[in-house]
């Protein structure tokens, strides 16, 4: 098995060693990630810059651009072989709810889904008060190790990718899994205004966490209860249930 593993914490971010050093037990991995901390790129692409690729041993790239990039340059060039599944994480904190359109690490995923690979986004809970290297990066990584197993197994249809959340709890700690809809997640909206030392405004953008809906069967319903949480994602935005209603507007604008 040949499998793409990527993040957007940067190439040297505990969670990505973890995930790789697990899924070397299924196959050959190769580590192609972006060489600094790209959260919350979304899907952007470097388009009008070049991208460089350095070499960090057999199998091991950073590249200075974003997590879509990462997953581009390695099915496209990077990869020797078609990868047979894309793992991206684990993620530093949480990707509920209307989180997936703004994380790196779920994007990355989706590139890979769009280009017609499996892929995986797996993010770990990260709330504050305890150092990297003393959260439970292997539990994140043994449950996606499982979730990717179970993938090839029964084969996602195109266009399709798996979202999972876990707590940060000890693997022997963690509840069931629950296979879930997307949800809603609040955050305060917040803008901050402040001055450099030249007396030149300057903002910093985005709120605290306020919470969740809670609905059952939502990511957010049972992650806020204590369980792992894998939602399926698909790469067609299309609103289904408003294709008929919009068709029958008027198709021309009357005088």
């Amino acid at each position: 098995m040949h499998i793409l593993v990527t993040n957007d914490d940067g190439f040297e971010a505990p969670g990505l060693i973890a995930l790789a050093n697990h899924l070397d037990r299924l196959g050959q991995v190769v580590r192609v990630a972006p060489a600094t901390e790209q959260s919350a790129r979304s899907h952007a692409l470097t388009m009008n810059e070049p991208l460089r690729v350095h070499g960090q041993g057999p199998g091991r790239f950073a590249v200075n651009g974003t997590p879509a990039d990462c997953v581009y340059i390695g099915l496209h060039h990077l990869c020797d072989r078609r990868p047979d599944v894309v793992v991206s994480g684990i993620n530093r904190g949480t990707n509920l709810g209307g989180d997936v359109h703004y994380s790196g690490t779920v994007a990355a995923a989706r590139e890979a889904a769009l280009a017609g690979v499996p892929a995986l986004a797996v993010s770990l809970d990260t709330p504050s008060g305890r150092r990297d290297r003393d959260r439970n990066w292997d539990s994140a990584a043994l449950l996606a190790v499982h979730v990717v197993q179970m993938m090839l197994a029964n084969k996602l249809p195109a266009g399709a990718l798996l979202n999972l959340n876990v707590p940060d709890v000890p693997a022997d700690q963690l509840s069931r899994l629950h296979v879930t809809r997307l949800g809603r997640r609040e955050y305060a909206p917040r803008v901050q205004v402040n001055r450099d030392p030249r007396g030149r405004e300057y903002y910093w953008i985005g709120g605290d966490h306020v919470g969740f809906c809670d609905e059952e069967g939502t990511d957010g319903y049972w992650f806020s209860r204590g369980h792992p949480t894998l939602s399926p994602l698909s790469t067609d935005s299309t609103a289904l249930d408003l294709v008929d209603a919009v068709g029958r507007w008027k198709a021309r604008p009357t005088s």
